[in-house]
């Protein structure tokens, strides 16, 4: 070997440690495109960057602005150092046929379409949570998944949280817990949007129309873009649909728990009533699980019912309680048994670009990795992920019909069989909301 052989040799081995490339994945060239290249979007591709020799070879976003920034960061970032190619309209993308993977970070009510689209182009599909704002929408990506033989995993990572994976294993599994009958999740965070801005015209770089897409149109506001379009249901499903679905999910992948046949909900605006948001500020809501019951809790006012905890999952059961974060886990035994306490892990030594990365949630970074990976060894033996599309959309439309039987003031029966509210044509109507034209709704 000569010298510069052995240079480029030893280039290639650093860059390699420098990634943490596991030897299962150090070979696929994957070709990967990117739709929604805002803060979440971009935390998902670094960190599949960071697990495997992908390409990036597509960004697609309708702001020029953010999807400019989010190319120049890719191209430093991955190894080949070329800059993707960019596109202002998902289709555009798709067209070309030319991707392994795509990755789906838009805002919620723009999930389904591309999700749907990317499969029926060939690719393998890594979509935010949660999927859809609507329960068919739902339905057909599911449909759409099966139909054309495609991995899809969902981002509700807790499943790949190396902690709770543990907690699972360690705790649960083991019986630890004995008996379980209840499960709280909940969320106290202040993360309701208290502002009023004045409307404005959209910005130039920005293509309000398509970013709206699907969704009512509404007159721009700075509290729609960039990232704060929670703040209003039209473009999701509220803090039930945002924090909620993530700490269900955990409860019901830990619990080998499937789809809820009640589902009741109550709350509303109850303390700040000057906002433009109209998502609730506190909301409770139930689900029937069978022999398991579960109660979700969001307030976006007032202390934490624990400090350590504010927004998680607890479960109990008649031998202890375990207490579940994207931080920690608490496992407290009943009588003398031995407590257990576990802190997230982040990796900052082996992955050090997370210390600097712009709005990463560190402690967040190890479960998308982990997401990811169990995403690429699905896409190898073409099994279903962790996380794949069915488990997204039970958790997802479970935490819809909670808002719809709040919306309607009454509890739910659902029929996991036939997909239906049991005897309630009204509740049935809400399964799916209206498209702004010409967007067709996927159920068309």
């Amino acid at each position: 070997m000569n010298r510069r052989n052995f240079l480029a040799a030893g280039s290639a081995g650093l860059a390699l440690a420098r990634t943490g490339y596991a030897a299962e994945f150090a070979d696929q060239k994957l070709r990967v495109g990117l739709i929604g290249s805002g803060w979440y979007g971009k935390a998902d591709l670094f960190r599949l960057i960071q697990v495997a020799p992908v390409e990036v070879v597509s960004l697609c976003d309708v702001d020029q602005k953010m999807l400019a920034e989010a190319a120049d960061m890719t191209a430093q970032r991955q190894v080949s150092k070329k800059r993707p190619r960019t596109y202002t309209d998902y289709r555009a993308m798709l067209k070309e046929k030319d991707l392994d993977i795509v990755l789906i970070a838009t805002p919620d009510h723009w999930h389904a379409l591309p999700m749907i689209a990317a499969v029926e182009a060939g690719a393998d599909v890594y979509v935010q949570k949660p999927i859809s704002v609507d329960v068919a929408e739902g339905q057909a990506m599911v449909a759409a998944a099966r139909k054309h033989n495609r991995v899809v995993q969902v981002g509700t990572q807790r499943r790949s949280t190396p902690h709770l994976v543990e907690a699972r294993d360690r705790i649960i599994k083991e019986g630890k817990l004995g008996k379980v009958s209840l499960v709280e999740v909940y969320c106290y965070y202040h993360m309701r949007a208290r502002e009023n801005p004045p409307n404005t015209t959209p910005p130039d770089y920005l293509d309000y129309d398509m970013w709206t897409g699907p969704a009512p149109m509404r007159p721009y506001n700075s509290l729609v873009h960039p990232r704060r379009w929670r703040a209003f249901m039209e473009y999701g499903n509220g803090i039930v649909g945002d924090m909620c679905i993530h700490m269900l999910d955990l409860a019901r992948w830990a619990l080998d728990l499937g789809w809820p046949t009640q589902i009741a909900s109550t709350g509303g605006i109850l303390m700040d009533k000057n906002s433009k948001s109209n998502i609730t500020d506190t909301q409770l809501a139930t689900w029937d699980f069978g022999d398991v019951k579960m109660v979700w809790q969001h307030r976006t006012w007032g202390h934490p019912n624990d400090p350590q905890y504010p927004w998680g999952t607890t479960i109990y059961g008649d031998k202890g309680t375990l207490k579940m974060s994207v931080n920690s886990y608490d496992f407290i035994p009943m009588g003398q048994g031995q407590p257990v306490h576990k802190d997230v892990v982040m990796e900052l030594d082996q992955y050090p670009e997370d210390r600097t990365e712009k709005d990463l949630e560190r402690h967040v970074a190890p479960a998308i990795r982990a997401h990811m990976q169990d995403f690429l060894r699905a896409r190898t033996n073409r099994g279903r992920p962790v996380a794949d599309i069915e488990q997204g959309h039970i958790s997802t439309a479970s935490c819809i019909l909670a808002n719809n039987a709040l919306q309607l003031g009454r509890s739910l029966t659902w029929d996991p069989e036939k997909q239906r509210v049991v005897g309630d044509d009204e509740a049935n109507k809400l399964l799916r909301r209206p498209y702004r034209r010409p967007w067709r709704h996927p159920k068309d």
